[in-house]
């Protein structure tokens, strides 16, 4: 019988497809595809956000595609292969002589005779593009991961929660009327005696048993404060973890809760009265103008910064023109209030959340080219600012309020 015949019967008598090979797909990608996915990300971020990724970010993330895409550019083979897919014209052009040959072959050899070979060997070189995430550490415990494992470890019930249900009560409604505002976290914020929020659940942090500690650094000694501290949490719960552990926690994910405008408005009030030589001065409110050439911020009319510093004002902006809070230019200081027995930064925030809605909206780049948008501008006529001063320092401005569209300060209504 004839071979191939054999070989088509038994093909044939195949029941149960034991002889069918099915094709296999590889999903490998192929050194292109990598290559492509790799600049996407490139595009991706400038697509986000409207800017080429920048070499002094605080983001690791944003440095490493910065890194990348100095690489792509010097590289001819690669800008020959990702020009067609570059929308934002990042690469350039193929005939430009910006664009280097690669330094070595992948078929050539090349001889090591000493660190700095191996440094510039092109597969070494090839670890800075890190596509693949060989140095993303998803594993390794971060600090303030840490810092919530004790938060949530040192929990246990209060004993006494029935003496701070009607506080949890009273700043909930606070909240909802609008009284208090959740506010971004920042070290300066974290005092005993004020309400926090952390992953949506209400704290009081009622007190803390403060220790100082001097640590020795290269640059030299520092005071470390820390202590035990007593939390009272709404869900009836209590912790005495670390003062710097909860600072950590809200720092990663909290808002700190502004006090009353009535609450804070009584301390004002109550620490201006009969100021003798004998109180202690606690700094300045400035009212300051800026002196900005660029347009953006010179063409708009009654432009205040409304701030605070514990130093004299003219020691304070002496740099302003380095300073992104200072809009990166020098200022003009229009007004000083000296302050006695208080708490500035509450009094400062008594005049920002007067001004909250004409808070001015503006993002600057420092010398480094990192993004910054100051909250301590406004958009509010001189003498309104400074009668929003007179009125917190009689104590009844609690009865007033702004009105931005019409640039007056009206009587609420009751």
């Amino acid at each position: 019988m004839d071979k191939e015949k054999i070989l088509d019967e038994i093909f044939a008598d195949d029941p149960f497809g034991l002889l069918i090979t099915k094709l296999k797909i590889s999903n490998k990608k192929t050194a292109d595809e990598l290559l492509l996915s790799s600049f996407n990300e490139i595009i991706n971020f400038v697509d986000k956000n409207g800017m080429e990724p920048l070499g002094y970010s605080d983001h690791p993330i944003e440095r490493i595609l910065f890194s990348r895409l100095n690489t792509l550019r010097n590289d001819l083979e690669k800008v020959n292969v990702l020009k067609q897919y570059d929308i934002y014209n990042l690469l350039p052009d193929t005939n430009a002589e910006s664009v280097k040959e690669p330094k070595i072959k992948y078929e050539d050899a090349k001889e090591i005779n000493s660190i700095e070979d191996i440094f510039e060997d092109v597969d070494f070189q090839e670890l800075s593009d890190d596509t693949a995430g060989l140095f993303d550490f998803n594993h390794t415990p971060k600090h303030f991961d840490r810092a919530e494992t004790d938060f949530v470890a040192r929990r246990k019930p209060c004993k006494n929660f029935s003496d701070y249900v009607h506080l949890f009560k009273q700043v909930q409604k606070e909240l909802k009327e609008s009284q208090r505002h959740l506010i971004q976290f920042k070290q300066d914020d974290l005092n005993p005696g004020e309400f926090y929020v952390h992953k949506g659940v209400l704290l009081y942090l009622e007190r803390v048993d403060f220790k100082e500690e001097v640590q020795s650094f290269g640059s030299g000694s520092r005071i470390r404060k820390d202590g035990r501290t007593r939390i009272i949490f709404e869900n009836g719960t209590e912790s005495q973890m670390l003062y710097r552990s909860l600072y950590k926690i809200l720092l990663a994910n909290g808002k700190a809760i502004t006090n009353t405008s009535v609450a804070v408005n009584e301390q004002m009030q109550n620490n201006f009265k009969n100021i003798t030589n004998e109180d202690e001065e606690s700094g300045f409110i400035y009212i300051l103008k800026s002196l900005s050439e660029n347009d953006k911020i010179s063409s708009i009319d009654n432009l205040y910064k409304i701030g605070f510093s514990n130093i004299p004002v003219e020691e304070r902006i002496k740099n302003a023109e380095k300073d992104p809070t200072y809009l990166m230019a020098p200022v003009k200081i229009v007004s000083a209030y000296k302050c006695y027995n208080l708490n500035p930064q509450k009094f400062e925030l008594l005049i920002h959340t007067f001004f909250g809605k004409s808070c001015l909206n503006f993002d600057i780049f420092d010398v480094k080219g990192m993004r910054h948008s100051p909250r301590e501008w406004f958009i509010v006529p001189l003498d309104i600012i400074e009668r929003a001063i007179e009125l917190i320092i009689s104590g009844v401005v609690i009865n007033y309020k702004y009105d931005e569209l019409n640039q007056k300060i009206i009587i609420k209504e009751s």
